[in-house]
């Protein structure tokens, strides 16, 4: 028995690699307005192409030291996330899962339901963060049933996606209900830093995090081929995604990069060994043009999400 002992060190290492945490790779944590705390960094799941490919670069993140994840209802990966942190054998609290409601989740006053449901796909006893994934529907109704999940511990915190397409929504959900919310994910990046929002948000403390943070297929990698970006990175033997995230963490964002090649998955991370100087933060503020990637008007964008409803 004390031979087996030893050695499951080396089969672990062999099985998975070497298991790194947060704390080591020095991932920062952000003082959310409810009190919370919550990992700065993490991994982006939307647009993977199955649960298998979702649950792979959950588990090679989570070796990497990753311990925040986002998904989705509408991701359709929930159950991938859930069997990767099951199959990590990673303690459930180190982790912070956020998830989102869709319209359909909250129609007819199914919030609750909808919320019992993500838990059982996930397999978890409690979301870290749910938000409301579009300013679309009943989200008010909602928002007060989500205030009930907190009451009963199976949310832990609140936030709203893309309520950055309705001025009206915005104030419904943050001036007038009970639990604020400690987040707003939204597209943000060096040519869309969104200083109107980060200025809108900051009475209420709420953080800004932000999807499409490298630019999103839609860029066709524009970000990671701009003169300026490229220039940093050589000067700090960096690539220009990591220079990107890099800028996000000093910007006080939370950033979620999405990524489901090993390589990149590591390459995202390695940011915390290195910083941007003032005047190499003042050539990234430079890029802002306020050009989002996602151009979809939210009139259509509202016509299509009011016709697709989720299992």
């Amino acid at each position: 028995m004390e031979k087996i002992r030893i050695y499951l060190p080396l089969i672990a290492f062999l099985l998975f690699g070497s298991l790194v945490n947060a704390q080591e790779m020095n991932v920062p944590m952000l003082k959310l307005n409810n009190g919370l705390e919550m990992p700065q960094f993490g991994l982006g799941t939307f647009n993977t192409p199955s649960n298998e490919v979702a649950k792979e670069a959950c588990l090679t993140a989570f070796r990497n030291g990753y311990r925040h994840v986002d998904t989705a209802h509408a991701y359709g990966n929930e159950s991938a996330i859930g069997e990767a942190v099951k199959e990590s054998d990673i303690p459930r609290e180190e982790f912070w899962i956020t998830s989102k409601l869709w319209p359909s989740d909250y129609a007819t006053g199914n919030t609750l339901a909808s919320i019992d449901k993500m838990l059982a796909r996930l397999q978890m006893d409690y979301i870290d963060l749910l938000y409301i994934h579009q300013p679309i529907g009943d989200y008010v109704a909602a928002w007060k049933e989500m205030e009930k999940a907190v009451e009963t511990g199976k949310v832990r915190a609140l936030g709203i996606s893309n309520f950055d397409a309705s001025d009206e929504a915005f104030h419904a959900i943050v001036d007038n209900m009970k639990i604020k919310p400690v987040a707003l994910q939204i597209e943000c990046h060096p040519y869309a830093q969104r200083k109107e929002m980060r200025e809108k948000i900051k009475p209420y403390g709420i953080i800004q995090e932000c999807w499409f943070p490298l630019g999103g297929a839609m860029s066709q990698g524009v970000l990671l081929k701009d003169p300026v970006i490229t220039a940093i990175a050589a000067a700090h033997h960096k690539t220009p995604a990591q220079i990107i995230i890099r800028w996000h963490i000093q910007e006080g964002f939370s950033v979620i990069p999405g990524a489901t090649n090993p390589d990149y998955i590591k390459e995202n991370i390695r940011i915390f060994d290195f910083a941007l100087t003032e005047e190499e933060m003042a050539a990234m503020r430079s890029l802002n043009k306020e050009e989002r990637f996602f151009k979809v008007p939210f009139e259509q964008l509202e016509r299509m999400v009011s016709s697709m409803t989720l299992d």
